[in-house]
C-alpha cells in the first residue's frame, strides 16, 4: 500500500515505529529487552506454541519479561502445519494477550506451514484459517509467498495486512522476490509488511524505499554478534528507507547526466563535459 501517512495504520491502531521484531533466538530475556529498547518498535511477535510449552526454556518468563503497556503483543501461529491448527492457535493467542493486559488485541500473525524443508507458507491453508479468524474478529496479518493474486484475495476477504516474504525465513538472503514483492505494494490497500529473509539493515532499507509499509526482523537481530546494536541499526535503516520513499527516489536513466548547470561556461569547457 503506498501512503505518505507518517503513521502505520493496521485494523484499529496507529503505531509509529515501522520496524517489528521478534523474541526468538535470543541468549536470553535480558538481551531481548535491550534489543527491543534500542529498535524503537512498537509491535512484536510472540509465538503462542512456544510459551504454551512450558518445556521451550528460550520463552520462559518471557510474558513477565516486556512491558506490556509500552509494546503491542502480536501473537502468531509459527509452528502449526495446518488451517485448523492455525485457527486453535489464534484463539490461544488472543487469550494470551488479554492475560499482558491488552484486552483489545485481536491481532494475529498467521502462519501456516507445513513444509519442514524450507518453511514455505501453505497458500491454501493460510486463505482457509483467515477467512475463519476474519468471520471471528481477528486482526489477521497473513504470513505468505510473494503471490500478488494470494495477497489481493486475502485483502478482499477482510485481512488487515498481507505480509509477504522477501526470502526463505532466516536464510538472510534479502528481497529474492523483488519485482513481485513491487505488484503486491502498488495493489494493494492494506499494509505490505516485508517478512522473513532479511539479513542486513540494508535489505530492510531497501524493502522500505520499495514503498513497504513496515518489515519485521527477528533471526538478522537475535543471531548477530550484538543484538541490541544490530537492532538499533535495523531501526535507523527502516527510518532511512521510509524518508527516502517519501522523498521520491531520481529515477535510474542508462545515460549520464551531468550534476554541474552547463550555463555561463565557456564552449570549450561546455564541449568536454558532453
Amino acid at each position: 500500500m503506498k501512503s505518505d501517512s507518517l503513521l502505520l495504520e493496521i485494523g484499529s491502531k496507529n503505531f509509529k515505529n515501522r520496524l517489528l521484531t521478534g523474541t526468538g533466538k535470543y541468549q536470553n530475556l535480558t538481551q531481548m529487552n535491550e534489543s527491543i529498547l534500542q529498535s524503537e518498535c512498537e509491535i512484536v511477535t510472540v509465538a503462542v506454541r512456544r510459551v504454551d510449552n512450558t518445556l521451550d526454556p528460550s520463552h520462559k518468563g518471557l510474558m513477565e519479561a516486556i512491558d506490556w503497556s509500552k509494546i503491542w503483543m502480536l501473537p502468531n501461529t509459527a509452528g502449526c502445519a495446518t488451517a485448523e491448527e492455525a485457527i486453535r492457535i489464534a484463539r490461544l493467542g488472543r487469550e494470551l494477550a488479554k492475560l499482558s493486559g491488552q484486552e483489545d488485541n485481536n491481532f494475529v500473525k498467521l502462519e501456516v506451514i507445513p513444509d519442514k524443508r524450507y518453511l514455505l507458507p501453505d497458500p491454501f491453508g493460510t486463505l482457509q484459517a483467515a477467512e475463519q479468524l476474519v468471520k471471528e474478529g481477528f486482526i489477521v496479518l497473513p504470513y505468505i509467498n510473494a503471490d500478488p493474486l494470494l495477497a489481493k484475495r486475502l485483502e478482499e476477504i477482510g485481512c488487515s495486512s498481507v505480509m509477504p516474504l522477501g526470502s526463505a525465513i532466516g536464510s538472510a538472503q534479502g528481497i529474492l522476490n523483488e519485482s513481485n514483492i513491487r505488484i503486491i505494494i502498488e495493489n494493494s490497500n492494506v499494509p505490505v509488511i516485508v517478512d522473513a529473509g532479511i539479513g542486513v539493515p540494508s535489505h530492510a532499507a531497501k524493502a522500505m524505499e520499495m514503498g513497504a509499509d513496515a518489515v519485521l526482523v527477528n533471526s538478522a537481530i537475535a543471531l548477530s554478534k550484538d543484538p541490541p546494536s544490530m537492532a538499533e541499526a535495523m531501526g535507523k535503516a527502516v527510518q532511512a528507507g521510509r524518508k527516502a520513499f517519501l522523498a521520491g527516489r531520481l529515477q535510474e536513466r542508462p545515460e549520464a547526466i551531468p550534476s554541474s548547470p552547463l550555463s555561463g561556461v565557456s564552449q570549450s569547457s561546455a564541449n568536454s563535459q558532453k
